[in-house]
């Protein structure tokens, strides 16, 4: 992948990233600004407002990829908990077994429970501009 990468930043006339570090801030900025991309066409499509983002799982420990998309989507973002799939799960149980009423049960007991790390956005600017050449680059082939 670090090959294909360093490919497309030159064939699109962009910084090459030739260190571990500056290839995983390649990685971290397409994936934050790939975010926003697809949030953006989903309240598109949706009609809806958001507010704020929330990253489950594994993901929601990497600090710098949770505060590279508050700053990519221009809104705070919630992060946590890790381990969202097995708490999925046994909120689909407890429903189940008739101990919780409902899945916004599930959730409101979770928001309790669950440590939350919350990243607000920042440098939103430069941000806007990066995403601006993102969408250039999208349209080159």
């Amino acid at each position: 992948m670090p090959t294909r990468i360093r490919a497309y930043c030159t064939r699109t006339g962009q910084p090459v990233p030739e260190t571990p570090g500056a290839m995983m801030r390649v990685v971290y900025e397409s994936l934050a600004l790939r975010y926003r991309d697809a949030l953006d066409k989903m309240i598109a499509l949706s009609g809806l407002t958001v507010d704020r983002m929330h990253i489950i799982g594994g993901g929601s420990k990497n600090a710098v990829l949770c505060q590279m998309t508050a700053d990519a989507i221009g809104r705070p973002v919630y992060a946590g908990p890790t381990e969202a799939t097995v708490l999925g799960n046994a909120i689909v149980q407890l429903i189940a077994l008739g101990e919780l009423g409902s899945v916004a049960e599930g959730r409101a007991l979770l928001s309790h429970q669950a440590e939350m790390q919350v990243y607000e956005p920042k440098n939103t600017a430069a941000w806007d501009a990066a995403f601006a050449r993102f969408k250039q680059l999208e349209m080159t082939p």
